[in-house]
C-alpha cells in the first residue's frame, strides 16, 4: 500500500495548496452559470422565460416565407432563374429548421419550470419537516 506524498512542513503550503486555496471557484462557478441558479426563487414574467424560442420561432417563419417567395420567384421570372431555384429552396429548409427547433424549444422549458416548481416544493416540504 502507498503511501501519500507528504506535504511540506506545517507552515508552508506547496505553491498549488495556496492557489486552491485563495482561488474562488465555487463562486465564479455559480455566477458564470447559464442556467439558472437554485437559489433564486424570483418569479420571472412569461417573456423571461419564452423570449429566446419565440424570437427563434419569428425569425425562422420569417426566413421560411422569403424562401417561399424566393422560389415563387424562380416560377413567374426568367432573369437569373437558376439563382432563385438555387437560393429559395436554402431558405425555405434554413426557416423551417429555425422554426421547428423553436417550436420544439417550448415545451421544453415548460417541462423543466414544472420540474423546477416540483422542486421547489419539495425542497420546501423537506425543510419544514427536517428543520423542526
Amino acid at each position: 500500500m502507498e503511501l501519500p506524498p507528504r506535504s511540506p512542513s506545517g507552515g508552508e503550503q506547496s505553491p498549488q495548496g495556496r492557489e486552491l486555496v485563495t482561488s474562488e471557484t465555487g463562486s465564479t462557478l455559480c455566477t458564470s452559470s447559464r442556467s439558472e441558479s437554485v437559489w433564486t426563487s424570483a418569479p420571472r414574467s412569461k417573456w423571461d422565460i419564452y423570449h429566446k424560442p419565440l424570437i427563434v420561432v419569428s425569425v425562422g417563419a420569417a426566413i421560411f416565407l422569403f424562401g417561399v417567395v424566393i422560389t415563387s420567384l424562380s416560377c413567374f421570372l426568367t432573369k437569373n432563374k437558376k439563382v432563385y431555384k438555387m437560393s429559395g429552396p436554402a431558405f425555405l429548409s434554413l426557416g423551417l429548421m429555425l422554426l421547428v427547433c423553436g417550436l420544439v424549444w417550448i415545451p421544453i422549458i415548460r417541462k423543466k419550470q414544472k420540474q423546477r416548481q416540483k422542486s421547489q416544493f419539495l425542497q420546501s416540504l423537506k425543510s419544514f419537516f427536517f428543520n423542526r
